[in-house]
């Protein structure tokens, strides 16, 4: 399988299909999931003649299990290693929840023609913590919940949290599809407790307002407007407000894990957008 060994030796396991002259389109999965959960996406846009790249969060999937580094300045200096070793130039950058935070402070600290566009779909940014700036968030006590699930009993953790809010399953009439449960829970269980529970603090408190301000390509965010993991009033609606050439489409009614449970709908925006 290919890595890249990061300088504090780390090995960071990723995919990287397609032509290698074609465009690079690179995927950020969000918690506490793996590049398999782009695997409609990555897909759909190699049988469109993409080059289609996703790797796995250090802590997360396939890479190693770090006690240290589970934090985004770490995360966006792996993507900074990943995009040299593969030398990626005018790359789209999609991600996705947490992952969407690691392109966010990926693309602002970018070498100069690596990037050309970025998508964030359910995003965190610009920051989801409750605090005196920033009164919308979600108050501490929902994150000590996460943690708590983590530490106490992930397993059942990593099936509750998918069978009910993060594709909306607990609403009346969902079509709720076991398979996508169980594959939920296979890649968080792939990854290791001690990098989940620390990443919790990186995609809740980090404050991306300055990334979001300094990116200057394209960025289109989309979002659900039923999104009970990351609420739409504190991320999309606020960070497109911030940035110099962002772009937004809203959604009425589907959930944070939109990419996968109307991967139609969303695999037809980004295309669309790509080829703007």
């Amino acid at each position: 399988m290919p890595f890249i060994t990061t300088s504090d030796g780390t090995e960071i396991f990723y995919k990287d299909w397609g032509p290698k002259t074609a465009q690079a389109i690179v995927f950020h999965h969000g918690w506490p999931l793996s590049a398999d959960d782009w695997d409609t996406q990555m897909f759909f846009f190699l049988e469109h003649g993409y080059r289609v790249i996703a790797h796995d969060r250090r802590g997360h999937g396939r890479s190693t299990q770090t006690d240290t580094g589970n934090e985004m300045d770490t995360y966006a200096a792996d993507v900074i290693a990943l995009a040299a070793a593969l030398d990626l130039k005018d790359a789209i950058h999609v991600g996705h929840s947490t992952g969407g935070g690691e392109v966010a402070h990926y693309v602002a600290r970018a070498e100069a023609g690596r990037v050309s566009k970025a998508v964030l779909i359910g995003a965190v940014p610009p920051v989801m913590l409750k605090s005196e700036a920033n009164p919308g968030g979600l108050p501490i006590e929902v994150f000590d919940g996460i943690r708590a699930g983590v530490a106490n009993n992930r397993s059942q953790f990593y099936i509750d949290l998918p069978t009910g809010p993060f594709y909306g399953y607990n609403r009346e009439g969902a079509e709720v599809k076991q398979g996508i449960i169980d594959n939920w829970w296979r890649q968080g269980m792939m990854g290791g407790i001690k990098a989940h529970y620390d990443c919790v603090k990186a995609f809740s408190e980090t404050d991306f307002t300055e990334d979001l301000k300094k990116i200057d390509v394209p960025v289109l965010l989309l979002h659900g407007e039923d999104d009970q993991i990351v609420p739409i009033a504190d991320a999309a609606l606020i960070g497109i407000k911030l940035l110099k050439h962002g772009s937004i489409k809203t959604y009425p009614g589907l959930p944070h894990g939109m990419a996968t449970t109307h991967a139609d709908i969303i695999n037809a925006d980004l295309l669309a957008f790509i080829r703007s």
